[in-house]
């Protein structure tokens, strides 16, 4: 792999519309950007070039690694195995608590990439030796081409593909991607649209919208929510979310609270009390949520995956490491429920 200073494609970007005066609507994401010509959207990733909306994040990763599939949070997906994760610069939200902002809120252009095409990618991951890959850190609807073309490739060879997204994507876009797509991570950051606005400058009702999407085309779903003290951590809140996923089809998709920790412009806010964390998870599963998990917080055991029959201990973790995972195809062993998720065989 090779980097090169301030790379830029000329990609043409997928989901726009030519308007008079050489100005274009972007139809990518919710926020349906209007564009001048020379003007970049809110993600930073997308430019009008003479009348012609055109991608900056094609082919130019600023950051590649190899890490655990439960670091994306993926507990239900193929547990224990190593994922090729990458992203490119850019971000469709501007969080007062991101932890990527150095590379979320910037464009490609003004950092140095790696140089890897979709076909180079998915050489680096089989070189690696590992069966999927993870479209993450920053936000993966700013380099859609770039991922969708990646993700066709890796369907070709047999490999699994992950979404790790703030779900902020509008419909289309998302369902031409699907049918290249195995799992995905949905950061839903609270339940109210006041607060989603104030915190990330999007909306709710796109993001709940996503959700059904996945969960209406087969796609292997976990979702995040991090609780931020005074505003995400409201107990009503919480329980108006749990009781809207568990009655809209999402009772027996992972639910993982994560621990806040002081970030970006939210350096004054505390971090999540243990207390808190706790009673969400008892909120979650109150409201009907089968398997829930707190994240951030070593020594809380909140990683481990019980039956929710016999709530026996099926998969214990050590933070992003496997110690014990008794399944056995896919079922408990003490009582035969089946888990729902994606086991390896």
């Amino acid at each position: 792999m090779s980097k090169a200073d301030n790379l830029e494609t000329d990609h043409r970007a997928l989901y726009q519309e030519q308007l008079s005066g050489k100005v274009v609507r972007c139809q990518l994401c919710p926020h349906q950007c209007l564009l001048r010509d020379g003007k970049l959207g809110l993600c930073r990733a997308r430019e009008n070039r003479d009348g012609q909306l055109v991608t900056l994040a094609y082919g130019n990763p600023c950051s590649i690694s190899i890490d655990p599939i439960e670091k994306k949070p993926l507990f239900h997906f193929f547990p224990g195995t190593g994922i090729f994760s990458m992203a490119t610069a850019g971000c469709n939200f501007s969080c007062l608590n991101c932890q990527n902002w150095e590379i979320s809120q910037v464009s490609p252009a003004a950092l140095t990439n790696y140089n890897l095409m979709p076909a180079d990618v998915i050489d680096q991951v089989l070189l690696r030796r590992v069966d999927s890959i993870a479209f993450t850190y920053t936000e993966p609807t700013v380099y859609y081409e770039y991922m969708l073309d990646t993700a066709k490739l890796a369907y070709e060879k047999g490999l699994k593909t992950v979404m790790v997204s703030n779900g902020y994507i509008n419909k289309q876009p998302l369902l031409e991607l699907c049918p290249f797509l195995d799992a995905a991570n949905i950061d839903l950051k609270c339940f109210d649209d006041v607060i989603y606005r104030k915190v990330t400058g999007g909306r709710l009702q796109p993001v709940l919208d996503t959700l059904k999407t996945l969960g209406e085309q087969g796609i292997w779903l976990e979702i995040t929510n991090l609780l931020i003290p005074g505003i995400s951590d409201d107990e009503k809140m919480i329980t108006a979310m749990c009781n809207w996923l568990a009655t809209n089809g999402f009772e027996e998709t992972p639910l993982h609270f994560s621990r806040f920790f002081p970030n970006y412009r939210l350096l004054q806010t505390s971090p999540t009390t243990e207390k808190m964390l706790l009673k969400a998870k008892e909120l979650a599963l109150e409201a009907g949520i089968k398997y829930v998990y707190i994240g951030n917080i070593p020594g809380l055991h909140g990683e481990h995956t019980s039956c929710p029959n016999c709530h026996k201990l099926l998969i214990e973790r050590n933070g992003y490491v496997i110690v014990t995972n008794k399944l056995e195809e896919g079922h408990c062993p003490y009582c035969g429920k089946r888990i729902n998720g994606v086991w390896k065989d």
